[in-house]
C-alpha cells in the first residue's frame, strides 16, 4: 500500500501541492514570524510555492497575514524572495 502524501495549499496560486514542495512560513508561539525549512517548528503555518509570482500574489492579497493572523515583516518577504532566487527550491 502506498503511503499518503500530505497536501497543502499555496497562499499565492491557491493550488494544492505536496507539503515537501512548498515553503512553510510559521508564526511561532512567541508571535515571531519565521521561515521553517524543516517543517517542524511549533506554531501556526502557511505554505507558499517556491515561485516568485506566487509570492507576489500572496503579498498583494495579504494572504499570509490573514492565514497567520499577524502582520508579516518586510524582512520575511525579502528572505522568501532571496530563497526563491537562490534556486534552493523548485
Amino acid at each position: 500500500m502506498q503511503k499518503k502524501i500530505p497536501q497543502r495549499q499555496c497562499m499565492g496560486c491557491r493550488e494544492r501541492k505536496a507539503k515537501r514542495e512548498l515553503i512553510r512560513v510559521v508564526r511561532c508561539t512567541d508571535g515571531e514570524v519565521r521561515l521553517d525549512f524543516s517543517g517542524k517548528l511549533n506554531g501556526r503555518g502557511a505554505y507558499i510555492c517556491p515561485q516568485p509570482e506566487c509570492l507576489r500574489a500572496a503579498q498583494k492579497a495579504k494572504a499570509l497575514e490573514r492565514s497567520l493572523e499577524v502582520p508579516i515583516p518586510d524582512e520575511v518577504y525579502a528572505r522568501l524572495s532571496k530563497e526563491m532566487e537562490g534556486g534552493i527550491y523548485g
